[in-house]
């Protein structure tokens, strides 16, 4: 006689454990201890089992059924239905331990630390944003060729092509990181070459012609945003550095009765000697008042904990309305670079010293961080001159003194 709810929740425990049968081998153990769960009787090859289909009220009678039927229909094709439950758990496992997810951030947590910061964020951003959402719970060694070009192709539809390079290009370490670690036999980023267009060069864009810098830091001196930010922006072409060591760096650093900064260069891991001017004094002494107190020359906004972030400087020139395409905090190094050579006259060696780049000797030696300091120094000081006289309009005659 098949069970009803009625009779199920009518049913007292006893000192011993009771089958209630509904038929087909299935049973609803009642135990003394109030605890009601649903079994399966069946015979495969030969031999009884017994496997378990829940607990009641949890499983209903309906649902108890159905998974009797389901295990019946696996028995009638030869299917241990207990077999075939553990081997279901045992995939399920092996897809979630291998899959696209796990691994890149395992590989993340394993590469990351040896990363800038800004980097590593930006990298696993691009994976959030544009890989998980497709192919995160994908197991690694099943995905194909034609599904991850689908994935980057999402990036490069949005008009962001480089961002769909280097997502391939992460996704192509991530690959090679399963490999090693035995997860996958090959990777297919390798199969998807050329698979994108080319991206076009495209150079840090740069205010180079004097006449357009005066302009620009006129404009600077506008800018009415953050103070922090402003102070940013009035000493980054004294110094050009590199925007993230600029926003990164510390008071801890700096030397302003030696009118020096020395750090560690993020993209070489060298030491590096910037001479500070006059007016770069004069600036990190009024900003030394108001965030000297903490750690970083330019902290974020929200903590004193955190430098400012990468994009302050981009977002301040876009409220002044400079397009990216004319100037970017990078840009200040070209700025320099340009104008230090072609207009004052310094040689380029000594110019390549102060952008923190690799210049080695006649004898094929890379200079140490003091080589030339003195004349860097003087070229610092006639630098920052020269950028006030161009704000102020004065007629600039290149003098071509070589240092």
């Amino acid at each position: 006689m098949a069970l009803t709810d009625t009779a199920i929740r009518n049913a007292k425990p006893t000192e011993k454990s009771v089958k209630l049968s509904d038929g087909g081998g299935l049973y609803l153990l009642l135990n003394p201890n109030g605890s009601r769960w649903w079994r399966l009787d069946y015979r495969f090859d030969g031999k009884r089992k017994t496997l378990s289909m829940g607990v009641y009220p949890d499983v209903t009678l309906k649902d108890a059924r159905a998974r009797r039927d389901e295990a019946r229909k696996l028995l009638a094709v030869d299917v241990d239905p207990g077999e075939n439950r553990k081997a279901l758990k045992a995939a399920k496992k092996d897809r979630a331990t291998n899959s696209f997810e796990v691994i890149a951030r395992e590989w993340y947590a394993k590469f990351s630390p040896t990363w800038s910061e800004s980097h590593g964020d930006r990298t696993i951003r691009r994976f959030e944003r544009d890989i998980f959402p497709w192919l995160g719970d994908k197991p690694i060694a099943e995905i194909s060729p034609p599904r991850l070009l689908e994935t980057v192709r999402r990036i490069e539809q949005r008009g962001a092509l480089e961002t769909a390079h280097r997502a391939l290009s992460n996704c192509g370490q991530v690959f090679r990181y399963a490999i090693a670690t035995g997860r996958a036999q090959r990777d297919i980023s390798a199969d998807l070459q050329g698979a994108l267009p080319p991206v076009k060069a495209n150079h840090f864009a740069a205010v180079t012609d004097p006449q357009q810098v005066a302009e620009l830091l006129r404009a600077m001196d506008c800018y009415s945003g953050s103070l922090i930010v402003r102070y940013a922006l009035r000493l980054a072409p004294l110094v050009f550095v590199r925007p993230g060591e600029l926003r990164k760096a510390e008071w801890a650093d700096v030397d302003l009765d030696a009118a020096e900064w020395r750090y560690i260069v993020t993209k070489t891991n060298t030491p590096h000697i910037v001479p500070l001017s006059k007016q770069a004094v004069e600036i990190l002494t009024d900003l030394q008042a108001l965030t000297g107190g903490g750690r970083y020359l330019f902290p974020g906004a929200r903590t004193n904990g955190r430098p400012m972030s990468d994009n302050a400087i981009l977002a301040a020139f876009r409220r002044m309305g400079i397009p990216k395409e004319e100037m970017t905090g990078h840009g200040f190094r070209a700025m320099a670079r340009t104008i230090l050579d072609e207009v004052l006259g310094y040689r380029p060696d000594i110019i390549e010293h102060q952008l923190a780049h690799s210049v080695k000797d006649p004898n094929g030696r890379a200079y140490n961080r003091t080589a030339h300091l003195a004349e860097r120094r003087k070229m610092m000081q006639e630098w920052s001159d020269y950028l006030d006289n161009l704000k102020e309009g004065a007629q600039i005659i290149p003098l071509h003194t070589a240092a």
